[in-house]
């Protein structure tokens, strides 16, 4: 997909509505981890080189059209600002605030409070979208979208917006989509996907799309036990998806027939209950109590999937492989967080919670090959699914 860079547009001395995605992780006003933050700054800096003023739209969570102060965005303005150097200005009001918003001066950046605080911004009806839009539109001369993890969504200010002024994509989502195409488009190989995280409808419609392409999938998180359970495993108090147990097993059917190597824990670290004071022990999926949850792939299991992720020339990961928060089951997470960085070509840590674990478990961005921003995003796009908000800037 030809979408339009930042170079096409030549932003110079415009006033640019960016459209960033800062949905960071905020525990009591207190930001756990500015990845996507600082994912932004580049696209924002080349803007300020430009001597562009810059209005950023952002979103926090899910609102779903209240004010909550909770979902404020005060706290990643303010950590913006430190990032820059500025003062990042956040009015009270969202709209009808054309006249303040048009008085920023060269080189100065405003943030616009949440926008989902707008129920227009995510409304199923398009008039109800397009009327945002065309607000939001007078607010600038250009458009730059850079939120990738956003762009699934057909929302104002990411596919209406878009079509609205003259625009081009930023840094961020160049690089993202740069990386999707070489795991989608002659990856090489052997290629491996590691999948993880609390549940498998999240990820079959990719696990089904990536089957024709991939020669190594391996499942951790709580997904795995609707797979053991798929085999007529016992599963104990563990997460399952009953319904898809059909589903499950037509997929790895489909993964045995076409010979590809399909990787399940041999191992599991199971408690009694989900608290990270659980009292922790390993067993065999043969073995898991009646009366115990699994909550992490076991050592054996991690180290086999590590032994197995450092062969590939290619590797994607999305999810963690258990409670990776919780320090008694984040073993697994960090085994094959450190097989991703030994990976001899391309490994990639696709968004979301892997992004935020490998982070919390003490790797750094430039420990692998890409981190992307966007976990919805990534799979869908992975899943061939066309994404509005890169259909908007094509």
């Amino acid at each position: 997909m030809g979408i339009k860079t930042l170079s096409q547009l030549n932003p110079q001395k415009a006033q640019v509505i960016l459209r960033c995605d800062l949905n960071v992780p905020i525990k009591d006003g207190v930001i756990a981890d500015d990845g996507r933050i600082v994912a932004s700054l580049s696209t924002i800096k080349k803007l300020l080189a430009a001597s562009c003023s810059i209005v950023i739209i952002a979103h926090l969570g899910r609102p779903k059209g209240e004010r909550k102060s909770e979902l404020s965005l005060a706290p990643i303005a303010k950590r913006l600002g430190e990032l820059l150097n500025i003062e990042v200005s956040l009015p009270n009001s969202i709209t009808g605030i054309a006249s303040q918003v048009r008085a920023l001066k060269s080189g100065e950046v405003m943030m616009l409070e949440n926008i989902r605080f707008e129920s227009a911004e995510s409304s199923k009806d398009e008039a109800e979208r397009s009327a945002l839009a065309a607000e939001l539109a007078t607010y600038g001369d250009l458009y730059v979208g850079d939120g990738f993890g956003a762009v699934h969504r057909k929302h104002a200010s990411v596919y209406e917006l878009a079509k609205l002024l003259p625009h081009a994509a930023g840094d961020l989502i160049c690089a993202e989509v740069d990386v999707l195409e070489k795991l989608t488009k002659n990856p090489n190989r052997p290629y491996g996907v590691v999948l993880g995280g609390a549940k498998v409808s999240d990820k079959i419609a990719v696990i089904s799309n990536l089957l024709d392409n991939v020669n190594l999938i391996a499942i951790g998180g709580g997904m795995l036990f609707t797979f053991l359970a798929a085999q007529g495993k016992e599963i104990g108090k563990s997460l399952v998806e009953v319904d898809l147990i059909p589903t499950v097993k037509e997929l790895m059917q489909r993964a045995e027939k076409l010979g590809i190597k399909f990787l399940l824990p041999t191992d599991i670290v199971v408690a009694p209950e989900f608290a990270a004071s659980a009292k922790p022990s390993t067993v065999s999926i043969d073995a898991i109590p009646a009366n115990q949850m699994g909550l992490d792939i076991g050592p054996i299991s991690a180290a086999n999937f590590a032994q197995e992720i450092k062969k590939c020339k290619t590797v994607f990961w999305n999810g963690p492989m258990g409670v990776f928060e919780f320090d008694n089951f984040a073993q697994g997470t960090k085994v094959v967080a450190q097989a991703l960085t030994e990976v001899d070509g391309l490994a990639v840590v696709g968004g979301g919670d892997s992004a935020a674990a490998v982070r919390k478990l003490g790797f750094t961005n430039n420990d692998f090959g890409y981190i992307s921003t966007g976990g919805g995003a990534s799979l869908e796009y992975l899943e061939g699914k066309e994404l509005p908000g890169l259909v908007a800037l094509s």
